[in-house]
């Protein structure tokens, strides 16, 4: 979580040298790599304007998240897998669990998301994407969510499956109403 937060500031910070605009700034992750970006985006400061360095000045917030497949919950047990990686054991205490469910995170600062699943996902239940967007409709939040009928976990940009992989071209209007397209 501090690496991404720092990405997320080093971008902001030196992005313009590279032609990056520091108010487009997202975060896109995929199944477990989803965990860690909808963590990141519940988990957010402005920076510390008293810091000596100068990327800890800045924000740590994106301005986007794409969560393709995504752990999201800790808190149902919708992957356990993934929370016995991250935590070192099957029964966490329900604090920490509750703080790294995304879901439960979300407030009206909580930024735009564009999460997609497909259905028949057998690794990282569908519930887990439904959840987060229900939470961020509750607190206004934009989110738009596409649910694919067919495909197995860990599709990818899904070359292979021509109605999952239109989640790229999906992905890049909804970037586009946002501003981040040119």
């Amino acid at each position: 979580l501090l690496d991404a937060q720092r990405a997320l500031r080093w971008t902001r910070c030196h992005g313009p040298e590279f032609g990056v605009q520091p108010d487009k700034v997202g975060i896109l992750g995929f199944s477990a790599g989803g965990h860690l970006a909808s963590t990141t985006a519940t988990h957010f400061d402005a920076g510390r304007a008293d810091a000596e360095d100068p990327v800890e000045r800045v924000s740590c917030r994106p301005d986007a998240v794409i969560l393709c497949y995504a752990v999201v919950t800790f808190v149902e047990r919708l992957h356990q897998g993934s929370m016995l990686n991250l935590l070192g054991t099957e029964e966490p205490l329900p604090e920490l669990r509750a703080k790294l469910s995304a879901e439960l995170c979300v407030n009206a600062d909580t930024m735009p998301h564009f999460l997609w699943h497909t259905a028949e996902d057998g690794a990282v239940p569908l519930a887990n994407s439904l959840r987060l967007a229900d939470a961020l409709s509750t607190h206004g939040v934009p989110v738009e969510l596409h649910v694919f009928p067919y495909g197995q976990h860990g599709l990818g940009l899904a070359p292979d499956w021509p109605d999952v992989s239109q989640w790229t071209t999906l992905c890049a209007g909804w970037l586009g109403r946002l501003g981040f397209a040119g």
